[in-house]
């Protein structure tokens, strides 16, 4: 459905072709039926087969004349590199931030452990601030978030509904104050509005921590790149891939294909011990697909 809207007819055989290698990928059938983790061969056509930069080649992909194209509000917002772990993730922004111009504005966040919380001697040792501060959580921004001007970010929390700022809403910068950022949406049903963010008091869900911890920082995130499941229910015109490990749940690589609008918009690196491979790894557990 994703891939038929506003196609011309011309094309409508090489969209059926590119739909059908997607469901394969989805039912676990390309290649040879698998129920669970199975390797699959890319067509060569959605490879990044440069082997001087490869990395350097999918970013140029995705984001073509971005230094020409940053007062474009469609830019950002039709493309974006996707990768399956949240480090490789950063490490792409890092990348994509050096390449801006202007100056880098860094804001820390305030760490600790929750008032509410009952807790012991121990626990202060065991989370001290300089722990906390470390502690790279889902749904949670960094310690350490460095921003420029232009630069596309994230929300990670819903902060107003109605006006379209949701958990998923991506923005981008247009000034950073000290204690306030304002971003134009770029995502969503109001697109151009500008808002003003400022710090939030957060805790994260993740369960593996046996306290309750609190970060006050901006809730957002660079967008340059984003986690495969962070992409789910959004149509893009660009979408770089990139797999310097193989996904490691079921659907990811379906997801991932399944963002673009067009064959043309697909592009892929897999990476394996340092060399461009062709094969990466399928996640599909038949037990999930049984009652849909």
């Amino acid at each position: 459905m994703r891939l038929q809207v506003g196609i011309p007819e011309t094309d409508l055989e090489e969209v059926k072709q590119f739909a059908e290698w997607i469901l394969k990928v989805g039912d676990g059938v390309l290649g040879e039926e698998n129920d669970g983790e199975a390797s699959i061969q890319i067509p060569n056509d959605l490879l990044i087969l440069d082997k001087a930069n490869p990395l350097k080649a999918l970013i140029d992909f995705t984001y073509p004349n971005m230094l020409e194209s940053l007062q474009d509000p469609m830019f950002f917002q039709q493309r974006a590199i996707l990768a399956p772990t949240r480090d490789v993730v950063g490490c792409i922004n890092e990348k994509l931030l050096e390449m801006m111009p202007g100056e880098e504005a860094t804001y820390l966040s305030s760490d600790g452990l929750c008032e509410t919380e009952q807790t012991t001697e121990i626990d202060s040792a065991l989370f001290s601030t300089e722990v906390i501060n470390s502690l790279r959580l889902a749904g949670l921004p960094n310690h350490k978030l460095v921003l420029k001007v232009d630069v596309p970010v994230m929300l990670l929390r819903n902060l107003d509904q109605q006006n379209g700022l949701c958990n998923g809403t991506r923005l981008q910068v247009v000034k950073l104050g000290k204690h306030v950022i304002e971003a134009k949406i770029i995502t969503g049903t109001n697109i151009g509005q500008h808002t003003l963010i400022s710090r939030l008091k957060m805790t994260p869900s993740d369960k593996r921590i046996p306290v309750k911890i609190c970060r006050k920082q901006f809730p957002i995130s660079m967008c340059f790149a984003m986690t495969i499941n962070k992409s789910l229910g959004q149509s893009l015109d660009r979408v770089g891939l990139y797999l310097p490990r193989p996904v490691f749940s079921h659907g990811q690589l379906y997801v991932t294909v399944s963002r673009v609008k067009s064959k043309k918009g697909l592009k892929i690196l897999i990476e394996e011990e340092d060399s461009i491979t062709n094969k990466t790894t399928n996640v599909v557990y038949k037990e999930v697909l049984q009652c849909l």
